[in-house]
């Protein structure tokens, strides 16, 4: 009686050629969020490089770090701290929603005009304020000093428009600088695409609270970046191990299983009982 034979020619088969397909389908996904991962990571660490450059820095004059009221860099001038000279204009508004100490708050932005007639706002820290209350808060908010005054701020960059939600008031859903010169009806020359977080200001008034200093820390991406291709790898076992069941399955008796089989058994001789077989051999004992 002649061996019936299959070989390997199932994997040419429908279903087969679906598992092939979803394999490569899953491997492409693993492979763009992996890449995703590493692209936040490189975010992360520039993110610290620019805390490690700027932070700490001397402070220089507005001027000479933004000759122009439209520049800013984010990779040279976030975090950069930088001095001003002038006085602070009496239209304060309320950056609603924003994280603190104390839950959710506002932070209080003033515009600040300096000595060569330029608009700046400065971030004067973050108070306990929500909801309905918003408006009866900016009457009791801590107040600059009035005068001239030197401030000290490190730079950050406008933040971008909260799409379904607008200014309301003298409250902002965001710091977007266009937005908060447009409420507070500022008008001349206005740097459009930064703000300062006050760092200090002489003669000195009371403020809000002022965050922390960033931490470096780059995050968990790497590892998840990692885990994406180590499903892939599971997954191109799991499918190989499959095939070869399925190989060993059409193919019984067949010499080659045969020497398969024989290859599998030594492995586990070599091993030793697992600990199944213990366990078989007591219950037979």
């Amino acid at each position: 009686m002649s061996e019936t034979r299959v070989g390997w020619s199932f994997l040419y088969s429908r279903r087969w050629l679906g598992y092939f397909a979803l394999f490569i389908v899953f491997a492409i996904a693993c492979v763009y969020l992996g890449n995703w991962q590493f692209d936040r990571r490189s975010q992360a660490r520039a993110e610290i490089s620019r805390i490690d450059r700027n932070y700490d820095a001397a402070p220089v004059p507005l001027a000479e770090a933004l000759p122009n009221t439209s520049d800013f860099d984010v990779d040279q001038h976030k975090w950069l701290t930088v001095t001003l000279e002038g006085s602070y204009e009496d239209d304060a508004v309320l950056s609603r929603n924003r994280p603190g100490p104390e839950g959710v708050g506002a932070d209080i932005i003033v515009p600040f005009r300096t000595t060569d007639g330029r608009v700046f706002f400065v971030d004067r820290g973050w108070v306990l304020a929500s909801g309905t209350d918003m408006e009866d808060v900016l009457d009791t908010l801590p107040r600059p000093a009035t005068g001239t005054v030197d401030v000290v701020v490190r730079l950050r960059a406008s933040e971008p428009e909260v799409d379904g939600r607008s200014s309301a008031g003298r409250t902002v859903a965001s710091i977007n600088v266009p937005e908060i010169a447009e409420v507070t009806g500022m008008t001349g020359e206005i740097y459009s695409n930064t703000y300062g977080m006050l760092v200090s200001e002489s003669p000195a008034a009371e403020h809000g609270v002022l965050p922390p200093k960033p931490e470096r820390d780059e995050g968990p991406h790497l590892s998840y970046a990692l885990q994406w291709y180590v499903f892939i790898l599971i997954a191109g076992i799991g499918v190989g191990y499959a095939a070869r069941q399925e190989f060993k399955n059409l193919n019984a008796g067949s010499k080659e299983v045969l020497a398969m089989e024989k290859k599998s058994k030594a492995r586990k001789t070599r091993k030793g009982p697992s600990d199944s077989d213990v366990e078989d051999a007591l219950l037979d004992a």
